[in-house]
């Protein structure tokens, strides 16, 4: 039958964060006698029972609801849900709130409702196209200036057949000074990689067969070397100097992470165990967080300094600009605001009494967390029981600050966070000597920023803007001259009359730029027209479109920063680079503006500007005094050197002291074995190669692999493989890439398989000659020869000089191929002398 009462749903009421009101609300169903029920579904039910405790409302969370909710009742459900509703008797729609009357039957509230946000649903059409790995060595083409370990700096002309020994192979060829050329087998492309310098000067070219090169190389290892001591003694000091170790987590921590709105990611996951696993440690955390612009770093700060203040310890969070303090202020306060921490922010924008209030809290013990700008390094800061440093940026601060800093990392925790992407090469040199967690992967809604490079045009202007604006959105317009930028501000304001415009630079008296900033997070403010101030942190995702004035001006990573401004969400961002029509551009311009247009795909900071982003990385890493070495040797040999140094030094290090100081760093135990193993092959390369020089067509055809950009991308990938294992995996996806493998490429895998056990046995070259195969070794003496004879019969002859084997007419399917293989795998065996 009908049922007596029609009953209708509405929005719930949303409270914001306001928690006084919603537990009021409670406690008034609690007391009143209607049919009223609530339902509570948070990530953050146990704390939320904790504060109805305190007033003496005993609610217990549970998993889940299986039969309908008494009347006058409430109950907390520890989970999640994207929104809230009120079911209400007909004839009070109006009656929302948890206290209303008593037509409304359930109030069912989530975190929506409670707090103000929710995790996003995911929207699948939206995933990226996967980068394959070779797009990694997209980098080196024609015309390029290349290294290669062996023989210096050259200039790569691209791929070439040649028919050597009977066979015909496929070779890199590097032109060099006065003429001279190297073909370099394709077995040994991970010998070459893409010079890069300094700068935009064109390096110096090598004459083949000079000393020339050893000369710079050896200048270079001897600076390396100083570096990895100086890494290596700051580390070893560190191991022995007792420090906090804080608590394991507690029921508030996971609270406070579940309250998270977005997705993690799993290196982000990665970097916030890293960080805590350090935090246990009795010695003194210095962990480097390195993450493309919005990948999550603040969240990794964020639980670290709960983490922190959950023992007791205040945390001091030092970031480079008065607009990115204020804006981490109100973030840590938003997603602290159900628990007992008082958060503080210390900056210009305060007062100097309002300052002088937060020093005074600092001091007795008042505020637990506190944000701010240099003003944190003054004398007059001091702090009843710091446990934690956090640093946004840190190459954004000057000489004093840095030592100011080195003087606090031997006392408490540090966390520096920077955006400045550290290469993959580097990465690998510095491991077991500095603690570095990567984040490499985006969050699960972005998408790539589509990017716009062309001349200053008003009417794309204002199409960009009103596009925005349709949809509800914000636009940055980007003009980095404050003598001009009211000016500009009020063109736009005539391009687009209908658009609210501000104005923000960091010449602006601190209150009206803080009331700027405020109105434009508050979406008060249509377009904010604005200096590069916003470079660095600033995250509002409703601001989707950026529009950069005079693009020409900015650096390779400013504009990479600036990019990062928009597109931090789940919305489709767009970037406008204009530059003026009326002066010509310079070639680095053009070619600086052309860079970061193609790099649209997600993560690129990792790749693109190597010239500005990374080496600028490097030199804060390793001193500027380092530049010269750089550039004389190109950034990939340089940090290949360096990772070899610092191997060498802990060998020594270990020596001397008699105990190792090559572990892992804290948090990487799981893959502490793989990456060792990794780091083992990034070395090899800098020892000489062993030569392959047999009558086989090695090579990967034109018909399997058409295009020579990706044969040469694959020669590259191929040539790197050090392991059976890892040939094995990349035969199978060839396979499944292109198809089955022609007797090519299957000579070349066989080559390949040669080349790694050779390596194994200590061989140095494998040879034609005199028509036999020759196989030579630098410890040959050393080899029980009479044994090895012995095993091998008459199928090799073993002498002072070689291995010597029989060629057979039958190139295909010789006997020499088997005897090969059993001659390396006798010499791994360690047929040796007795010493």
């Amino acid at each position: 039958g009908e049922s007596p009462i029609a009953q209708v749903f509405a929005y719930g009421e949303r409270y914001g964060g306001q928690l006084k009101r919603v537990l009021d609300g409670c406690q008034e169903i609690r007391a009143a006698r209607g049919p009223q029920r609530v339902v509570l579904i948070s990530r953050q039910a146990q704390r939320i029972a904790e504060l109805l405790n305190e007033r003496q409302i005993t609610a217990t969370p549970v998993e889940d609801v299986t039969e309908p909710a008494p009347p006058c009742s409430l109950t907390l459900v520890q989970g999640t849900l994207a929104e809230g509703w009120t079911l209400l008797a007909e004839g009070n729609p109006g009656d929302q709130g948890p206290a209303g009357g008593d037509g409304a039957i359930v109030h069912l509230l989530t975190d929506a409702e409670v707090f103000g946000w929710a995790r996003p649903a995911p929207r699948r059409a939206s995933r990226p196209a996967p980068v394959t790995p070779e797009a990694f060595f997209a980098d080196v083409q024609p015309g390029s200036y290349v290294v290669h370990v062996e023989h210096g700096i050259g200039m790569f002309q691209g791929l070439v057949k040649l028919s050597l020994s009977g066979g015909e192979r496929e070779y890199l060829m590097v032109e060099y000074a006065a003429g001279d050329k190297l073909y370099v087998p394709v077995y040994q492309a991970d010998r070459l990689s893409r010079y890069v310098g300094t700068g935009e000067a064109i390096p110096h070219v090598n004459r083949l067969g000079t000393a020339e090169w050893e000369q710079v190389k050896a200048k270079a290892k001897k600076a390396v070397e100083e570096i990895a001591d100086d890494l290596l003694e700051l580390y070893a000091a560190r191991e022995v100097t007792d420090g906090y170790a804080f608590s394991g987590d507690t029921s508030w921590q996971a609270e406070l992470e579940a309250s998270f709105p977005y997705m993690e990611t799993e290196a982000q996951l990665r970097a916030v165990d890293e960080v805590k696993t350090d935090m246990e440690q009795s010695r003194p955390m210095d962990r480097l967080v390195v993450g493309d612009v919005g990948y999550g770093k603040t969240e990794v700060a964020l639980r670290a300094a709960f983490k922190a203040v959950m023992d007791g310890k205040q945390v001091a969070i030092l970031v480079p600009t008065t607009v990115l303090a204020q804006q981490h202020c109100q973030t840590f306060a938003e997603r602290l605001k159900p628990f007992p921490v008082a958060v503080a922010m210390l900056s210009r924008f305060l007062s100097a009494k309002e300052q002088e209030r937060v020093v005074e809290g600092l001091v007795k013990g008042g505020v637990d967390i506190v944000i701010g700008t240099h003003r944190l390094l003054s004398e007059d800061v001091r702090f009843k029981d710091l446990g934690l440093l956090i640093i946004d940026e840190e190459q954004r601060f000057g000489v004093v600050h840095k030592e100011r800093l080195k003087e606090m990392r031997q006392e408490v925790d540090v966390l520096t966070l920077t955006a400045t992407p550290i290469p993959r090469t580097l990465h690998m040199s510095l491991t077991g000597v500095r603690d570095m967690s990567t984040i490499d992967t985006p969050p699960e809604e972005r998408l790539p920023v589509r990017t716009h490079v062309g001349e200053y045009d008003e009417v794309l202007i204002r199409q960009a803007i009103l596009r925005e604006l349709d949809r509800g959105g914000q636009v940055f317009f980007v003009h980095n001259r404050v003598m001009s930028i009211y000016a500009v501000a009020q063109q736009v304001r005539k391009l687009v009359p209908e658009a609210r415009i501000a104005v923000a630079h960091g010449q602006m008296a601190e209150r009206e730029l803080e009331k700027v900033m405020l109105e434009f997070a508050a979406g008060n403010v249509d377009v904010l027209v604005c200096t590069s101030i916003i470079e660095s942190g600033l995250d509002i995702p409703n601001a989707n479109t950026l529009i950069v004035h005079h693009a020409e001006r900015f650096g390779l990573a400013q504009l990479y920063q600036l990019k990062g401004r928009v597109g931090r969400g789940a919305r489709r961002a767009y970037a406008y680079l204009l530059h003026s029509k009326y002066t010509g551009l310079g070639d680095t311009a053009r070619q600086r503006l052309g860079t970061i247009g193609e790099a649209t795909e997600l993560g690129a900071g990792f790749r693109i500007a190597m010239r500005d982003l990374e080496i600028r990385g490097a030199g804060e890493l390793l001193g500027r005094r380092q530049h010269g070495h750089i550039a004389a040797v190109g950034f990939d040999l340089y940090t290949r050197l360096l990772a070899q140094a610092v191997h060498e030094a802990k060998i020594r290090s270990k020596s001397a002291t008699g105990h190792a100081l090559d572990r892992w760093p804290a948090g990487a135990s799981q893959d502490g074995q793989a990456e060792e193993e990794e780091t083992a092959a990034y070395l090899q390369p800098l020892e000489p190669s062993v030569q392959i020089n047999l009558p086989l067509d090695a090579h990967l055809p034109e018909s399997y692999v058409p295009d020579e950009g990706l044969r040469l991308q694959l020669y590259r990938r191929l040539a790197g493989l050090t392991a059976q294992k890892g040939i094995d995996e990349m035969r199978a996806e060839l396979e499944d890439r292109f198809g089955p493998l022609p007797a090519e490429a299957e000579n070349l895998f066989y080559q390949l398989r040669l080349k790694v056990d050779a390596m194994a046995a200590g061989a140095k070259a494998i040879t034609i000659e005199e028509g036999q195969i020759a196989i030579r070794a630098n410890s040959l003496e050393n080899l029980d020869r009479d044994r090895l004879q012995r095993r091998m019969g008459d199928r090799a002859r073993v002498t002072r000089r070689a291995v010597w084997l029989p060629l057979d007419e039958d190139k295909g399917n010789g006997r020499w191929r088997v005897t090969l293989a059993a001659v390396l795998q006798a010499m791994v065996e360690g047929l040796e002398v007795e010493s």
